[in-house]
């Protein structure tokens, strides 16, 4: 009798045992599933473009000038401000949603300072046609864009100044480019530390974008400002300090009160970025 029943438990353990491990077979392969979307669907959750018409005119005053430059298989938008003399030009990338009437902005500022501001949108952003197929393509793009823009200012300052997404794309470019000033605003220390923190069941291996903007920040020999909202809740400020330890000459400002979208709305803003381009 002690047999029989013993019998039954071990094939209760038994069926037990299968039901574990087909559920977590069905589990392990959900998981892969969404491993495998996030891989090939990556740009859906990093890009957020808003196309324009192509005949929409981006008018935004007499001293802005609006401009295509060609890139293999696309055509890129861009807006430029142009002052009588200037001092030199910001190169800035912009972040991740919008396109460029949204990030064009703060004019006024760059007209005080009297400095030119050139800014593209990306591929699929506003008039820009294509889309981004991968983080090489987009490093390509931005320097192909610089290379059509910077002779025009040999001589003269020339910043570079990136911006949430564009932040990692403005580091890479600076190491290329050496510019007089690197000007990191709301910056991540890496696309893959990002996600870390905002999707932990995400594997590294599955970006197809590290975006590493602390592998090249640490190569920068030439002057680093860092600026950040202490109250950022979508990129922490606690990146900035990251970027700030692997280049020890790198300047950091944070901005109090600010948070990852209104830091134009601080007056300590402005001034820092004030002061260091007069610094130049």
């Amino acid at each position: 009798m002690l047999e029989r029943n013993d019998f039954k438990a071990s094939a209760i353990w038994r069926s037990l045992g299968r039901r574990v491990s087909a559920l977590f077979a069905a589990v392990l392969g959900v998981y892969g599933v969404l491993v495998a979307l996030l891989w090939w669907g990556q740009e859906r959750l990093l890009f957020a473009p808003e196309p324009l018409p192509a005949d929409y005119r981006l008018d935004l005053g007499p001293d802005v000038q609006e401009r295509t430059v060609d890139v293999p298989g696309a055509r890129l938008s861009a807006l430029h401000l142009k002052r009588p003399a200037p001092r030199g030009v910001v190169f800035l990338l912009h972040g991740n949603a919008g396109n460029l009437l949204n990030w064009f902005v703060d004019l006024d500022f760059y007209r005080q300072a009297n400095f030119d501001l050139f800014m593209i949108d990306y591929r699929g952003y506003g008039k820009s046609t294509g889309r981004i197929q991968s983080e090489a393509q987009l490093h390509a793009d931005v320097r192909a864009v610089w290379d059509v823009v910077a002779p025009a200012y040999a001589g003269s300052k020339r910043v570079l100044l990136g911006r949430s997404l564009g932040s990692a794309l403005a580091a890479r470019l600076a190491v290329a480019v050496q510019p007089d000033l690197t000007v990191l605003v709301s910056p991540y220390s890496s696309m893959g530390a990002l996600a870390a923190e905002h999707y932990p069941w995400v594997p590294a291996a599955a970006l197809r974008y590290p975006l590493a903007t602390d592998a090249d920040v640490a190569q920068l020999r030439t002057p680093v400002l860092l600026l950040h909202g202490d109250q950022d809740t979508l990129i922490a400020a606690s990146h900035s300090e990251t970027l700030h330890r692997v280049n020890g000459a790198a300047r950091l400002h944070l901005v109090k009160g600010a948070g990852h979208n209104d830091l134009e709305a601080f007056d300590d803003y402005h001034a820092v970025l004030t002061a260091a381009l007069a610094a130049l």
